[in-house]
């Protein structure tokens, strides 16, 4: 895997997420799309942005049916994303599904717990209010049904490392030491999720909406 920092271009605009990656490849491994990116340019904007030359992680969060998410991902095969996610608590054949109908070379990462919930998000789902349980829980499932990882906070990770020493583990929400954390609830600095076990860091904003995206990149590239 390249290097760890991965960017989030969570925009419609075809234009700025080229303009932004242009301006950081140098200094991240990767690039994040997700469903904002998705719905407005689909698979043409994908491919498009694989002429970066950065590894595609399609953050897509795939949670239905076992069938269904198997023929999505189907459909995304020509595509040849690096990373794609899907919700682990889809369960264990939607998640067998997943990495059986994904490419050979693609990671497929189960998020375990959204960071922007709390405890007090997850009892009015009806779970349990601890998110280090929750977390863990579902990284047992996700390593058992033969995915490759699973999506946790910075929080979390050091625990999901524990109950799986070769997990591959996506840790979203950093945000450097002077970053405004926005709608996240459970964030860490980059280098702490990275200590803590992380495999990669996915930043967004604090990279997409610096006045210099290139030097906020390589701001968070020099502490890691």
């Amino acid at each position: 895997m390249s290097a760890p920092l991965y960017v989030a271009l969570d925009t419609p605009d075809m234009d700025r997420a080229k303009a932004i990656a242009q301006r950081v490849r140098n200094h991240v491994g990767g690039i994040k799309l997700g469903l904002e990116f998705f719905m407005a340019n689909g698979r043409h904007g994908v491919r498009e942005m694989a002429e970066v030359g950065l590894p595609i992680f399609l953050d897509l969060k795939f949670h239905d049916i076992p069938n269904t998410v198997a023929k999505a991902i189907q459909a995304l095969r020509p595509l040849e994303p690096a990373i794609l996610t899907v919700h682990a608590a889809g369960g264990r054949a939607m998640l067998e599904d997943a990495k059986a109908a994904a490419p050979s070379g693609t990671k497929v990462v189960a998020v375990t717990m959204l960071t922007s919930l709390d405890d007090r998000d997850l009892v009015s789902i009806g779970l349990s209010p601890d998110p280090h349980e929750q977390v863990v829980r579902l990284a047992e499932l996700a390593k058992s049904a033969g995915v490759d990882g699973i999506v946790c906070s910075g929080e979390e990770v050091a625990a999901a490392k524990k109950a799986w020493p070769h997990g591959f583990f996506v840790v979203p929400g950093v945000r450097p030491a002077n970053g405004v954390i926005g709608d996240q609830k459970r964030v860490v600095t980059p280098r702490a999720a990275l200590d803590a076990g992380a495999s990669i860091l996915v930043v967004g904003r604090p990279i997409t909406q610096a006045e210099d995206p290139d030097q906020a990149a390589r701001d968070i590239e020099a502490t890691l």
